[in-house]
């Protein structure tokens, strides 16, 4: 009889527990994701263009070098990942050969041209030939935050005495027309 009671109790309990309600939690668990860890320096592929050009009257060669150069500060995104900063060599050559202008231009070139941010987390992105202009040669140049599409335009010109005037594209047009104010855009 004492076996029947203990079992009696027993079951009891158990139909007690079995039927309480349990607890609904509003939590909602979610695996962490850990952020990637950066790798080793990240580099921009070395690149050689050249283009042939007529400038005042004469045959000239553009030959633009770029090369990621470790000499150079690094820079670093919002992840902590290292970029490579780049230097690009700028010739212009006559046509017997003789180079008449050559230039290695870094991010600091353009110092006066960017603002705090992309002096610290931008990288020389690139140079190209845009267009003669009358005595000048102009090019497009840009600063960019590396692996984005965010980047400061820049006008490069070189003049037929060899000077250098560097400054922001506010047009960001570089297909060398003007626009003519008349013109409505459709």
């Amino acid at each position: 009889m004492k076996t029947i009671r203990l079992i009696t109790l027993l079951l009891a309990v158990l139909a007690v527990a079995g039927c309480s309600k349990k607890k609904k939690t509003e939590d909602i668990i979610v695996p962490k994701v850990e952020a990637p860890k950066p790798q080793g320096p990240v580099r921009m592929q070395s690149y050689d263009q050249t283009k042939d050009i007529e400038w005042l009257g004469k045959n000239y060669q553009v030959a633009l070098n770029r090369v990621a150069d470790d000499s150079l500060r690094m820079v670093k995104d919002e992840t902590g990942q290292k970029f490579v900063d780049n230097r690009i060599t700028l010739r212009i050559i006559r046509a017997d050969g003789s180079v008449f202008f050559s230039r290695v231009f870094t991010k600091a070139a353009f110092d006066a041209q960017l603002d705090d941010d992309y002096r610290q987390t931008g990288i020389l992105e690139g140079i190209v030939f845009d267009q003669v202009d009358g005595n000048n040669l102009v090019f497009a140049g840009s600063v960019s935050h590396p692996q984005t599409d965010e980047y400061i335009p820049l006008v490069i010109t070189v003049s037929n005495f060899g000077d250098v005037t560097i400054k922001r594209d506010d047009q960001m047009d570089t297909s060398g027309t003007t626009p003519n104010p008349e013109e409505e855009e459709i």
